[in-house]
């Protein structure tokens, strides 16, 4: 074994003593014990004291793990700082070695400021600041200062240069790489912005009707961005047209599990009024009413209580309308395709020249597209068809139907005629 440590050094240019191999080694030795400590002692010990602390910018530093960044730089400077202690290294490689670890340190502290600025932005937002003054934008600017700055400095350490020097160069560059690569910053600009924001993910779906996108995106690069639309046709978006245009994206609703539904009947002005007895004893057969007279007896009978005159004209009393958007809301309630733990309702809209609009505003169940309108259509099809049972009917646009009722009939007249005509006509002589 000692026969092979000997010749060994041999087998490198200009040769390197035994000696310095054994330096080298408790060097790295070192490292990898220093190394060990910081990525498996020290995270321990620091993950107890930040639950034992009170406070939560520590907690906020832990999750993004700026300490474990940190313990990266322990093993690279004890090489940096050891290289200088062997002997017989040429000068060439020595340099070699300091500018890759200089780099690989160079590396490391710009991750350990980027994911610093991450926790920063975390504790502003768990503090509240989101809703007076989000500081996103800025950390996400810092963080690409940071890295511009790592990359210059790791630039100027391989041309060994200094990095101002770098600067004046890339300023008299810039309008040149401006005007050949303006697409392709725009391109990069936009693609970290999706990229941080989570503005897009493969498999979402958008819309963006100034380019005729509704669809599903297939694939996210550089430049473009792949959408399939529902009718199978592809089409490719510029990625910077998603940053300076808007779009919609579905994934909140695919996410929510339920598919809003948002629509309204047109009910004719003319078929609204009060209950009588008779209609309120025939509406009184639906279930789902039930609670809703209830309620209303008690505070029509409280209302009215006030009232001296007893004329039905000056008391509350019990509309069609009201009956029917109470039925509507029950039966939305009751209907097991219906998520009701979100938003449902059942509002009037401002009546206009087309009817009374009478909006559904609920959530079905899933975000199938073809059961959603299935359960869109069961919906409505049962109350277009319990509709008259309220004395209510729906408005619609005259039709040809409608007015062919309303014009005179043409045969009577002809046949008054024709009896005229006969009663006129002179007798034969014969």
């Amino acid at each position: 074994m000692q026969g092979f440590l000997d010749e060994l050094p041999n087998a490198f240019p200009g040769g390197i003593a035994a000696e310095s191999w054994w330096i080298l080694g408790a060097i790295v030795l070192v490292a990898l014990v220093v190394g060990w400590i910081t990525h498996r002692v020290l995270p321990r010990l620091a993950r107890r004291l930040v639950e034992a602390s009170d406070t939560q910018w520590d907690d906020a530093m832990l999750e993004h793990g700026v300490l474990r960044q940190l313990a990266h730089l322990a093993p690279v400077l004890v090489l940096y700082l050891g290289i200088d202690a062997i002997p017989g290294l040429a000068d060439a490689h020595v340099d070699l070695v300091r500018k890759g670890l200089l780099l690989a340190i160079v590396y490391f502290v710009a991750r350990t400021l980027s994911r610093f600025l991450s926790a920063c932005n975390d504790m502003y937002t768990n503090h509240g600041g989101t809703r007076r003054r989000p500081i996103k934008g800025y950390v996400q600017l810092g963080k690409l200062v940071v890295y511009l700055v790592a990359l210059i400095l790791g630039v100027a350490i391989l041309i060994e240069r200094s990095p101002l020097l770098l600067l004046s160069g890339i300023g008299a560059l810039g309008a040149v790489l401006m005007l050949v690569f303006k697409d392709t910053i725009l391109s990069l600009v936009a693609s970290v912005q999706i990229a941080s924001n989570d503005l897009l993910r493969i498999g979402d779906w958008i819309e963006m009707p100034s380019l005729g996108v509704d669809g599903d995106v297939v694939d996210i690069a550089l430049h473009t961005v792949k959408v399939q639309n529902f009718d199978k046709t592809i089409v490719t978006i510029p990625t910077h047209r998603l940053i300076d245009d808007s779009f919609k994206n579905w994934r909140g609703m695919q996410d929510a599990g339920a598919r809003r539904i948002k629509r309204a009947l047109n009910l004719d002005q003319t078929s609204v009024h009060f209950l009588d007895a008779d209609e309120r004893q025939r509406l009184s057969r639906f279930g789902l009413l039930d609670d809703h007279f209830q309620r209303m007896r008690e505070r029509l009978e409280e209302w009215n209580a006030e009232l001296a005159d007893s004329d039905p004209v000056n008391t509350h009393r019990l509309t069609n309308i009201g009956c029917f958007r109470a039925y509507v809301a029950a039966y939305l309630q009751a209907n097991p395709r219906i998520d009701t733990d979100k938003t449902l309702m059942v509002r009037q809209l401002a009546p206009s020249a087309t009817g009374l609009p009478l909006e559904l505003y609920c959530f079905a169940g899933t975000t199938n597209w073809s059961e959603y309108e299935d359960i869109q259509a069961d919906i409505f099809d049962h109350l277009l068809a319990i509709l008259p049972e309220f004395g209510l009917s729906l408005f619609q646009q005259p039709t040809g139907f409608d007015l062919a009722r309303l014009a005179p009939s043409r045969e009577a007249p002809r046949d008054e005629a024709q009896q005229d005509g006969r009663r006129e006509t002179p007798e034969d002589p014969a």
